[in-house]
């Protein structure tokens, strides 16, 4: 297709996300373009832990956050990591974060969680053996290990509280795991195994693939810099470092950079900010695991991939701007000893730190505001790879003239003015 400055639907973010909306919206017919500054898949996307985590339906956060709090500070190499400097711009969200952690709210968010993540493997199924890649997901299960006794009581209340949830899971002794994965330590206790998970074999492949897909189907990819936006007659003008563009429709899917864009056109500030993940990968070490393991005690994920083991999992609150502290990657190495009967090799192994976008109730913003003009599909903090799927099939039916919802999740707690209503009720 010749480069156009007209489309009727411009998406904006080049992630998985952004990319997995543009091939199914292009399926309807319509004429999609994506905007981003970067190369698809270079954002969060490219270094994510790979892992399909339809387990995770707790937020990441409880209320010992606040015990942990002097920890998060001072300590530069810890698992959740709140840089000091950043502190005062992060406070108001932090309040919030804290707020939804009251019984209801969490309740709530555990519920949002869920709706997204059971029908997540499905829809993956679906578009990937709609694009003939569906070897690029391995369906076979993830682990989390642990190695105190003490872990032990803690554990048995998690998978109650999973099963709770009816999320699959199944206790596992240590024997057990060393049954399935040979290679790991004698000092694991045992472990909580999720067969209803997987994981990624590349997930920088997967977006890749997708793009060519979505390239097929006639989708326009432009290297831009959208820097405004503002609602027009017909649909949406945006400001690129270019020139102008114009769609009938405008998709933001751009992750931690949505904030500007999202208030630009729709007036509304949105409480987002950035959690900063960190993966070490291992090019020697791609047989090392059959699957996803997670330490329970060191708090981070070990995925086998196709280029190696990648090591990955923390959180750091820094926001865009600071450099990355690439020590916390090579942490991640030094947190893998004692995991293993023989230590992993590090030869070639390559640091990185990306953007995760989090809003403070652990929910994603999935919408359709301004009469239809603007969708939104942003916020799925360290869930977006899981999730990008079924967002994906939800935001094919809120571009349509008339939605139609049936067999897909509720929305109604994915709504961008939950936080303007939030903040009345925070009031009174």
């Amino acid at each position: 297709m010749p480069h156009s400055n007209s489309a009727d639907i411009a998406v904006i973010g080049a992630g998985i996300i952004g990319v997995a909306c543009a091939l199914q919206l292009a399926r309807q017919g319509r004429r999609v373009v994506v905007i981003d500054p970067q190369d698809p898949g270079m954002g969060a996307s490219y270094g994510n832990a790979g892992h399909l985590a339809t387990e995770q339906v707790f937020p990441i956060a409880d209320v010992s956050i606040l015990k942990r709090l002097p920890a998060m500070l001072m300590d530069p190499m810890g698992p959740l990591r709140l840089d000091w400097k950043y502190l005062p711009r992060a406070l108001p969200w932090f309040v919030r974060l804290l707020l939804n952690l009251r019984p209801a709210n969490y309740r709530r968010t555990v519920a949002g969680i869920r709706a997204l993540n059971e029908p997540s493997l499905g829809a993956w199924q679906r578009l990937l053996h709609s694009i003939d890649r569906a070897h690029l997901l391995r369906q076979d299960g993830s682990l989390l290990v642990f190695e105190r006794a003490a872990s032990r009581e803690a554990l048995d209340a998690l998978r109650q509280r999973m099963q709770q949830q009816n999320v699959p899971v199944a206790d596992w002794s240590g024997s057990a795991v060393r049954a399935a994965a040979p290679q790991l330590s004698d000092e694991i206790q045992g472990g909580l195994f999720f067969p209803g998970t997987g994981h990624f074999v590349d997930p920088y492949t997967v977006v890749c693939e997708l793009v060519n897909a979505a390239k097929a189907h006639g989708v326009q990819f432009i290297k831009q810099h959208v820097v405004d936006g503002r609602l027009a007659p017909e649909g949406v003008s945006l400001l690129t470092e270019q020139g102008t563009f114009t769609a009938r429709q405008v998709l933001i899917a751009c992750g931690a950079h949505s904030a500007k864009l999202t208030a630009a056109l729709t007036g509304k500030k949105v409480p987002l900010d950035t959690e900063r993940g960190y993966h070490l990968m291992l090019p020697f070490e791609p047989h090392r695991l059959p699957f996803a393991v997670t330490s329970f005690e060191r708090k981070f994920i070990m995925t086998p991939m196709a280029t190696g083991l990648r090591l990955a999992g923390t959180v750091e609150f820094a926001g865009l701007d600071r450099p990355a502290n690439m020590q916390r990657a090579w942490q991640l190495h030094r947190l893998s000893k004692g995991l293993f009967r023989h230590d992993l090799n590090v030869q070639g192994a390559t640091p990185w730190m990306g953007f995760r976008p989090s809003l403070p109730d652990s929910l994603p913003i999935i919408d359709r505001v301004c009469n239809g003009k603007v969708l939104l599909a942003f916020g799925h903090q360290h869930l977006g790879l899981t999730q990008a799927a079924v967002t994906a099939e939800i935001v094919v039916q809120l571009a349509a003239a008339t939605p139609s919802l049936s067999g897909l999740p509720a929305l109604e707690c994915f709504r961008l003015d939950r936080f303007q209503a939030n903040l009345l009720r925070e009031a009174f």
